[in-house]
């Protein structure tokens, strides 16, 4: 049974949760079938490429908001403020407001307020980090001494002594915790070293390993999102171009999961995945059902 109405009715939200796998056919895509209550957006890739928005973005999410669902913009780089991702949508064409933005600098935040409250930080990071911090109550510091988390993040300028200082603060003790698992970010003239590589050197030499990390596709930033929507997983879809984040964190958060291949997914790469999206579109503007 795939949960398809009767002829002549309606899918109610959520419903038909396994009709998007059934209706595969010859050309590998998967389209939704019915409206939720609740979206997720990944940026880069499915809302927009660069300084463009992608084909049908903006008549999709007029057309959601128009609904009534509930949308929120989702992004792993840490290296801007809500407010900044929101002013570009809104430059872009479509209104946006800092809330409806989840980074996962939120998904920081959110962590160590649950995790480390009152903790002293010392960042491993570019200064907005810090800044997101302190505006949060926690005090920051650029000595090891006395630190109890080490928190790690994109940072274009690491260096060594950064790394010294997060050495000895780990070895004295601290924790470590990351924003996001990223390894490297594709530009168009190839790609910068990400989080993941600043992680990767203090890990290598204190012999540690860092307790969260809490961008995609953790449950830290699944459960950031929804307590955003204030909906539960299976009233929302997640709409993303990556399997190993947007897809995985959607199935494992008990979302809905829809597949655009506008950014760095194949369709090759979807048939050799073990990663299987409920839905798999050639990009946003065939997001909602005929």
């Amino acid at each position: 049974m795939t949960g398809r109405p009767a002829a002549g009715g309606k899918l109610r939200d959520g419903q038909g949760r396994d009709a998007g796998r059934e209706s595969a056919s010859g050309s590998g895509l998967r389209p939704v079938d019915r409206l939720f209550a609740g979206y997720v957006f990944d940026l880069d890739g499915t809302v927009y490429l660069g300084d463009e928005l992608l084909a049908g973005a903006r008549e999709t999410i007029e057309h959601l908001r128009a609904a009534g669902r509930r949308l929120v913009f989702l992004t792993n780089k840490p290296l801007e403020r809500p407010s900044d991702y929101a002013a570009k949508l809104t430059t872009l064409g479509l209104p946006t407001t800092a809330s409806e933005i989840v980074s996962s600098t939120d998904a920081l935040l959110r962590y160590l307020r649950a995790n480390a409250a009152g903790a002293r930080i010392y960042t491993v990071a570019e200064p907005l980090i810090g800044e997101l911090l302190r505006e949060a109550g926690f005090e920051t510091t650029d000595r090891a001494a006395g630190v109890d988390v080490v928190v790690v993040s994109w940072d274009r300028t690491f260096d060594y002594t950064k790394l010294r200082i997060a050495f000895d603060a780990v070895r004295a003790g601290a924790r470590i915790v990351a924003t996001n698992p990223d390894a490297y970010c594709p530009t168009p003239d190839g790609g910068l070293p990400d989080c993941a590589a600043m992680l990767a050197a203090i890990e290598a030499c204190t012999g540690a390993r860092a307790e969260a990390i809490v961008g995609k596709p953790s449950p830290h930033m699944s459960a950031t999102l929804l307590e955003r929507l204030h909906l539960d997983a299976a009233r929302t879809l997640l709409v993303g171009d990556r399997l190993a984040t947007d897809m995985r964190m959607a199935i494992e958060a008990g979302m809905a999961s829809a597949l655009v291949l506008s950014g760095a997914t194949t369709l090759a790469d979807v048939e050799a995945s073990p990663v299987r999206p409920d839905f798999v579109l050639r990009g946003i503007g065939e997001l909602l059902p005929k």
